[in-house]
């Protein structure tokens, strides 16, 4: 059900998305009024959330029920506190087909009303609020003049990013969504000597309701993204290996990797941000995972000039691991909900030539006979099957290898790819399916095609 207008692009970078999705090869495949139908529904649809959570369990240390179980109290509890007075039963699934992943339905949209004293934050907080965050200090932007702790206040989003920080009304572009009661005073929110942090809005009327995970069993449950599960398992990890997350911030499916493998091998993960490393560190931590080994590097330089060399950090000889999983820094257009994106079409197209410096180092990296799995969380050609082409083109060496689980749609024709190599691709399209959440199809199947929009690709070196 739409209800928020279509994400808002910049008209160029509209009319480049337009021109990925009514491409010849699509056309050819359904026609012009199908494709002009998906590529609208994608617009609407990136700018809603998904109609389901799904969290990671940690079934290294637990079996799936005992967690689902104990999960169901932790939502009971907080649910107990919460200030709202409607009783809601969280309804928690396990997944069919993947086992280690729990599907929550969100409710919503809701019929929330709104109220007279408005505080306005930025998109990526409005975002946050819209799959069950609370809202935090450093995401609002302007509230009432007079606003004290225990306000009740209606919660809206600024599209466009124009609403200056401290501001007591803002009459731009913005969407609300939902009802919370004010943990702080504006004084306190905006106090210039040091910032605020923590609850600045504690949510209890969200216009999609989903629970908050802030704080809950930690080490039992991870809330990710259902590709990004799904990528862990593709990439098929056993235990004993040596295996290489390129670009493993904020490290989820860097522990994910190693909880598959039992912990029992070597996860090296990198990211070129300290910060990040420090993360993924704490994360691994968090989930009990000791064969994660985090390094602050850049992997476009991460092949050894010295083949020779016998060190635990980078640079490393080439061939040095069994898997590789090159989750590419990308242009993010899959992320749901995404109310507007003020990038130039410019800074949209800046990725393919990262992201195949990458997939040299990854390919010199693996050995023969490895797995390479190759991902992004976008919707263009020139980044996913684009990439593909040209991977397969480049190294002779590699070949596509069939996905377990293949729960997400083919690959999208137009870079040339014949059919049988774009089945053995796995695009999340939620522009195929997102009618399908008013289907009778089982929940979790629903959820498989509700998602954020997601590419992967499994290469086998030969």
């Amino acid at each position: 059900m739409s209800i928020f207008p279509r994400i808002s692009l910049k008209p160029e970078v509209t009319e480049y998305l337009k021109s990925v999705f009514l491409n010849k090869e699509v056309l050819t495949a359904v026609g012009h009024q199908e494709a002009e139908h998906r590529f609208h529904k994608l617009l609407s649809c990136l700018s809603h959330p998904p109609s389901y959570t799904c969290v990671r369990a940690s079934t290294h240390l637990a079996p799936l029920e005992e967690i689902r179980q104990r999960l169901a109290e932790e939502l009971r509890k907080q649910q107990m506190c919460s200030s709202s007075a409607e009783e809601v039963s969280v309804q928690i699934l396990p997944h069919p087909r993947i086992a280690d992943v729990l599907i929550l339905p969100v409710e919503g949209p809701r019929p929330v009303k709104q109220l007279s004293s408005e505080v306005v934050v930025g998109a990526q907080c409005g975002s946050a609020v819209l799959r069950g965050a609370h809202v935090f200090a450093p995401g609002i932007l302007g509230s009432p003049k007079y606003m004290k702790a225990g306000d009740l206040v209606s919660v809206f989003s600024d599209l466009e990013g124009r609403c200056t920080r401290g501001a007591t009304s803002f009459q731009g572009k913005k969407v609300f969504v939902g009802n919370g009661v004010a943990e702080m005073d504006r004084s306190t929110i905006f106090c210039t000597d040091e910032p605020a942090r923590g609850i600045g809005i504690r949510m209890v009327e969200p216009l999609y309701r989903s629970p908050s995970f802030d704080g809950v069993l930690p080490s039992l449950v991870f809330l990710q993204n259902l590709p990004s599960v799904v990528v862990g398992h593709v990439l098929g990890p056993r235990p004993g290996e040596r295996i290489l997350d390129m670009c493993a911030a904020p490290g989820g499916k860097t522990c994910h990797i190693a909880a598959l493998m039992g912990d029992q091998g070597e996860v090296v993960a990198l990211d070129r941000i300290r910060n990040k490393i420090d993360r993924i560190r704490q994360n691994a931590q968090m989930l009990h995972l000791q064969s994660v080994q985090a390094h602050c590097f850049n992997s476009t330089q991460a092949v050894s000039s010295d083949p020779a060399q016998e060190t635990e950090g980078p640079p490393f000889p080439p061939e040095s691991f069994d898997r590789v999983l090159l989750d590419a820094p990308c242009s993010g257009l899959g992320q749901r909900p995404n109310m507007g994106s003020t990038w130039s079409l410019k800074e949209i197209c800046s990725y393919q030539p990262l992201q195949r410096k990458l997939f040299h180092a990854a390919v010199r990296l693996l050995k023969k006979g490895g797995v390479l799995v190759y991902s992004t969380c976008t919707v263009t050609l020139a980044e996913n099957e684009e990439q593909v082409a040209w991977a397969l083109d480049t190294f002779p060496c590699l070949s596509l290898q069939p996905q377990e689980p293949h729960i997400g749609a083919e690959g999208m024709p137009g870079a040339g790819l014949p059919p049988e190599q774009l089945r053995l691709l796995q695009r999340f399209s939620p522009e195929l399916s997102w009618e399908q959440t008013e289907t009778t199809a089982p929940l979790p199947c629903r959820a498989d095609s509700d998602t954020i929009g997601f590419f992967i690709a499994k290469f086998l070196k030969n």
